[in-house]
């Protein structure tokens, strides 16, 4: 629908080449690469600083991600404090089995909490580099984006007056419910959608990780998940109904179902501690196509979810950044429009790889809770040869890592 004219009683009129909404790893990973070329752009934000500062996230990040990072001078911090993670373990059938990934591929993954990258990324983009944001905004909205000279306006927090953006290119990295994903012409936008029906509960512990690894618990009753946070601070998932109440999970039932899900011969078991968070996910996934839309151009979520089934949600953010911010900086410093012309294109291709991942993983994770005999055999046929078949595994492993779509 096409938006009001912004430039009723608004302030004075802005000027950026670049507006960048949303203050995630994508949009500040694109606003950083500008910075870097020497371009101006404007981040804005509708949460304060400290709030997407903590605010709990992914922590896995691949290895080729990180390397990206690096590349651009994003990942001084997370090479000092991250932990290297080189193997994850299996447990079904009251056994545990380790598959050592890097061994296989000669990759890693890496742990590093999102709010401490995107505290990360902030300060390298405001505070060294000098970039513009503006956090605490209301009320986005997006003008023209057919035209070659669209706007972004939104409500100041100060004076609670109307602003107006002029800008050459938006980037939309606001995510699922952002104002940038509702600007979308559903004329033009096919939005491919796909619903486990199944739930994990989230949970954040104050407790160290049971071992050194993430621990994946295939049981009848139900998945369950061990992803190490820090040293102090452990995630859980627990499969549950769609739509689960989380107060229905009182400390007591949320250790015990933790504990026989996990169990395995030899294994230690979780470390109890106070539940610092408790939500319940409905897993499902979407892909929107394309990804651009006139002068605007989306990247992280607002583009694509992809359930936290494989861990993929960062590192596809990461992706989508590292392209755009790429093709946007050409487009500025050269006139060079190849990037930015072949942007959706290039997203897609890793975007529907990590989603079938996601899909073969899920049958993997919640197969043998399915209640249908057929399942659970084929399930346990399918984690059986992961541990039987050093090809499956490497095959397994570059998924995982993300190693067989190389950026």
């Amino acid at each position: 629908m096409k938006q009001p004219s912004p430039y009723a009683n608004s302030l004075a009129l802005q000027r950026f080449p670049v507006v960048v909404v949303g203050a995630g790893p994508a949009g500040l990973t694109v606003g950083n690469i500008l910075r870097a070329a020497g371009a101006e752009c404007l981040v804005l934000e509708t949460e304060s600083r400290q709030f997407v500062e903590r605010r709990p996230r992914a922590g896995v990040i691949e290895e080729w991600a990180v390397r990206g990072l690096e590349r651009r001078g994003l990942a001084r911090n997370l090479l000092d404090r991250a932990e290297l993670h080189t193997a994850c373990e299996f447990r079904f059938e009251g056994e545990r089995h380790r598959l050592p990934y890097q061994e296989l591929t000669g990759s890693h993954h890496w742990v590093y909490p999102q709010p401490s990258l995107v505290t990360d990324l902030v300060r390298e983009y405001a505070d060294v580099r000098g970039g513009q944001i503006r956090f605490g905004v209301r009320d986005v909205r997006l003008h023209d984006l057919d035209g070659d000279r669209p706007s972004v306006s939104y409500t100041c927090p100060e004076t609670g007056g109307r602003q107006v953006v002029e800008c050459s290119f938006v980037a939309g990295c606001d995510g699922a419910r952002g104002a940038t994903r509702a600007a979308l012409p559903p004329e033009r936008a096919r939005v491919a959608r796909h619903d486990y029906g199944i739930g994990w509960l989230a949970l954040l512990a104050e407790a160290p990780p049971a071992g050194d690894s993430v621990l994946f618990g295939c049981h009848p009753d139900g998945f369950a998940g061990q992803m190490p946070r820090s040293p102090e601070v452990t995630r859980y998932y627990l499969q549950c109904p769609p739509g689960d109440d989380p107060t229905g999970w009182p400390h007591e039932r949320v250790w015990t179902e933790l504990r026989r899900r996990l169990g395995a011969a030899g294994a230690p078991p979780p470390v109890e501690g106070p539940l610092l968070e408790k939500r319940v996910l409905d897993m499902h996934d979407y892909v929107t196509e394309p990804m651009a839309f006139g002068r605007l151009f989306l990247a992280g979520d607002a583009a694509h979810l992809v359930a936290p089934i494989a861990a993929k949600g960062m590192n596809l953010a990461l992706h989508d950044a590292f392209l755009l911010g790429d093709a946007l900086t050409a487009h500025l410093t050269s006139g060079d429009d190849s990037g930015l012309a072949g942007y959706s294109q290039a997203c897609l291709r890793r975007v529907w790889d990590y989603q079938e991942f996601s899909q073969w993983l899920s049958e993997l994770y919640h197969g043998t809770a399915a209640g249908e005999p057929f399942r659970t055999g084929t399930t346990l046929a399918r984690l059986r040869r992961l541990f039987t078949s050093r090809a499956a595994a490497a095959a397994f492993a570059e998924q995982y890592l993300g190693t067989a779509a190389h950026y």
